[in-house]
Parts: C-alpha cells; sequence; structure tokens
C-alpha cells in the first residue's frame, strides 16, 4: 500500500508542477498616473498579447517618486507570475544614481523579462506661448528676471534629468517643477501654469497633431519620423541632448523561470505585429523587445551611463 501512495504522488508531481498557465487575471502595475507614455505603451502591449494569447491583463496605475512607489509594490508581490510591472529608465536605471536610498534593487528585487520600447523625449509648450522655437525660448530663459519653469513627470525620470541637462546647457535658470505624471503636467502646460515639457512622445501626440502643443525640438539624433518638421537639439546648437527613454518588463526575483520564458516569448510576438509596430512608429517610439539575459545587460549598461551622467552633472534632488 505505501509503494502504491508513492507511485500515485510520484505520477501526480508532474501534473501539479505544469499547471495552466495564467488561471486568472494578470495585474500589470504602472508606475505613473493614466495618459502618461508608459501609460500608453502599457495598454498597448497588454492588449496586444491578450489579443494574441487570451490572457486577462488588468492595468493598475500606481504613481510616485518617479516609479519608486509601483515597482516597490511589484517587487513585493508574490512571486507567482500574476503581478508584473512595467519599469522605465526613470525607475530600473536613473533613480538608484538620483535617490540616497531605494525600497527595491532592480538587478536583485526583479526578474527581467524584457525591455519593450524606446522613444526619444519632445520639448513642447503650449501653443500661445511666447516662443516658436529653441533660440527663442533660451532667449527668454537668459533674460532679467524671468522665470521659465519645466514641468516633468517626477523626480529622476529621464524628463526630470533632460531639463537639468537643458538648463545647465542653456546657461539659463530654468526652475523644474516636478508632478506625479506627465497628464498632470499636460494640463497645467495647457493653462499655462508649467512653461515647458519634455514629455514622452504618447503622452502629448494628440495634443501635437491637434495644435494644442507646440513641439520645439526632439532629442533624438536625427528627425523623428513621427514629427518630420520638429528640429533636434543637435540642429538648435545643443549636440549634448540626446537622449531615449525606454520601458520594460518586470516580475518579482523567483518568479518561475518558466512564466519569465513565456511572457518574454509573448512580449517578443506582440512587438512585432505590424498593428502594434506602426501605432508605436506614430508615438516615435521603437519596438524594443529582448531576452531577460539581453534585458539584464542592457540595464546594467543604461544604469553606468546615467550615473555617470548624474554624478557629472551635479543633478541631485531638491
Amino acid at each position: 500500500m505505501m509503494k502504491r501512495r508513492a507511485l500515485l504522488l510520484t505520477l501526480a508531481t508532474p501534473a501539479l508542477a505544469q499547471a495552466p498557465y495564467p488561471e486568472r487575471p494578470i495585474r500589470l502595475i504602472v508606475p505613473f498616473p493614466p495618459g502618461g507614455g508608459t501609460d500608453v505603451i502599457s495598454r498597448e502591449i497588454a492588449g496586444r498579447i491578450q489579443a494574441d494569447l487570451g490572457w486577462n491583463i488588468v492595468i493598475e496605475n500606481r504613481p510616485g517618486a518617479g516609479g519608486n512607489i509601483g515597482l516597490d509594490a511589484v517587487a513585493k508581490a508574490t512571486p507567482d507570475g500574476y503581478t508584473l510591472g512595467m519599469g522605465q529608465a526613470s525607475n530600473l536605471a536613473i533613480n538608484p544614481a538620483l535617490y540616497a536610498s531605494m525600497p527595491f534593487d532592480p538587478m536583485r528585487d526583479f526578474a527581467l523579462i524584457s525591455s519593450v520600447a524606446q522613444q526619444p523625449l519632445l520639448l513642447v509648450t503650449a501653443r500661445n506661448a511666447p516662443w516658436r522655437d529653441v533660440a527663442a525660448l533660451v532667449a527668454a530663459a537668459r533674460a532679467p528676471r524671468a522665470r521659465v519653469t519645466a514641468g516633468h513627470s517626477g523626480n529622476g525620470t529621464v524628463g526630470h534629468l533632460v531639463g537639468e541637462l537643458f538648463s545647465q546647457a542653456a546657461q539659463a535658470e530654468i526652475t523644474q517643477v516636478p508632478y506625479r505624471g506627465a497628464g498632470p503636467v499636460t494640463t497645467d502646460l495647457l493653462a499655462r501654469r508649467v512653461d515647458i515639457f519634455f514629455a514622452n512622445p504618447p503622452a502629448v501626440r494628440g495634443l501635437v497633431d491637434a495644435g494644442e502643443l507646440r513641439a520645439l525640438a526632439v532629442t533624438a539624433t536625427s528627425r523623428s519620423p513621427a514629427f518630420p518638421a520638429v528640429p533636434t537639439f543637435i540642429e538648435a546648437g545643443f549636440p549634448g541632448l540626446t537622449a531615449q527613454n525606454w520601458t520594460g518588463l518586470v516580475a518579482p526575483a523567483r518568479t518561475p523561470p518558466d512564466i519569465i520564458a513565456r511572457w518574454s516569448e509573448a512580449t517578443r510576438q506582440a512587438l512585432g505585429h505590424p498593428e502594434l509596430v506602426h501605432k508605436l512608429a506614430l508615438e516615435a517610439s521603437e519596438p524594443r523587445p529582448s531576452t531577460p539575459e539581453e534585458f539584464r545587460a542592457f540595464l546594467a549598461e543604461e544604469q553606468a551611463r546615467w550615473g555617470r551622467l548624474v554624478r557629472e552633472a551635479r543633478i541631485e534632488l531638491g
């Protein structure tokens, strides 16, 4: 009888280990508010995977602290494949160099799945702002008793750092104003309560196309096909202002490797779908699928690069 029970247990174990996944909705935590660039890309990739595989993916926005609050929730979640997060350059690569202490270690506390997309930043202002190009903006910022304000989506975001670098390169006093995400910045930008915004293109594309916002420059090395009339900062006389923001999927450390592999493959397939590639192109974004190993190597490079930039530019949180 004992031998028979042992045999039955042995035969049952593989079946239990290969239980179907997913059996319930998957929570994808986006560490910024709805309407921002990270949120838009998260919903697009989730929608494509749902269409391809039928997985039920629920977006949960948890903004704050440059994305640290949302990703901390991911790091501390049960590692069962039912909580994932959309990381970004800010919370995975920049914040470790900018914050004196972090609630998580990006390399230790996450299972990296795949990088997702990358895009340059657009410098935008309201349509009724007095400057129509970068030169006019710089001249206004250098004027006596001038007060030009730059909104950004949170301390440590790429927009924050590029704004600091622009202020230094322009030799002008530009006041950085932190918000909890792109949506609140855009609201105040339209109302002229803040002057400029280094934005992720998906967050402002519709307003630029509608003429509500004016794009002054892009941080790419060449003009973006999505905004062919917008000059680069290189053309505007600031060759050092080139930067790319990026997003990537992460899960809590110790999430089963087979689930990570399935998500990595699902992400790769989704990012190769012509419809999603077209959507990203309209937003000046390009797909960046990777294996977990490639994502880890890329993140290590990004942490070193942004850390060096933060130190050399002496950027500190106020």
